[in-house]
């Protein structure tokens, strides 16, 4: 099983995916920013200080996820600075950027290639680029996730304080700020 998850750096016009070989979960989704953020952002962007994910609306992601949330806070409160997510409302994920400016790329790399092996699947995508500067790199995160995970109601709780939702579209849009002590 081939799980692929992109991250777009709109800015630098660089894009990652993480290939999973397991199940599409919170925990995967959370692990491919977090190695992301620790492997190239962090480089590409030393002095940040807040993050901008936007994201589609369901899958890993869910906007309407607790266990999302929970896991990205974890991630936050790991790498010590502030994610602002802002969601896609659902069928509108074609909106955000990295659909048109990168996964359309990988689309067209990989058309018509059979993904017989891992090592040709990561070749494929690795070799993604544009005349307009795009590249990509690849990464394969080998762990093995659990299906059938659910919020708790502590785990909700912990959410509903550690997670500011904003005022325009809450469901949609909040902060997640590193928790002191963590």
């Amino acid at each position: 099983m081939i799980i692929p998850h992109g991250i777009y750096d709109a800015v630098r016009q660089r894009g990652h995916i993480n290939i999973g070989l397991s199940h599409d979960t919170t925990q995967f989704a959370c692990d491919s920013f977090q190695w992301y953020w620790n492997r190239i952002g962090l480089q590409a962007y030393p002095n940040a200080t807040s993050i901008l994910l936007l994201a589609d609306c369901g899958g890993s992601n869910s906007a309407s996820k607790y266990i999302f949330k929970h896991d990205l806070q974890a991630v936050v409160n790991a790498i010590g600075v502030e994610v602002r997510v802002a969601h896609y409302p659902s069928y509108c994920s074609k909106y955000n950027p990295i659909e048109r400016r990168f996964f359309a790329h990988v689309a067209r790399a990989c058309t018509g290639m059979l993904f017989d092996t891992l090592d040709r699947v990561v070749d494929l995508m690795r070799k993604t680029t544009t005349s307009t500067g795009l590249r990509t790199t690849v990464n394969v995160i080998r762990r093995i996730y659990g299906i059938g995970r659910n919020a708790t109601e502590v785990m909700k709780a912990v959410v509903s304080k550690s997670i500011k939702f904003h005022d325009l579209l809450p469901k949609w849009n909040y902060t997640a700020s590193p928790e002191l002590g963590q």
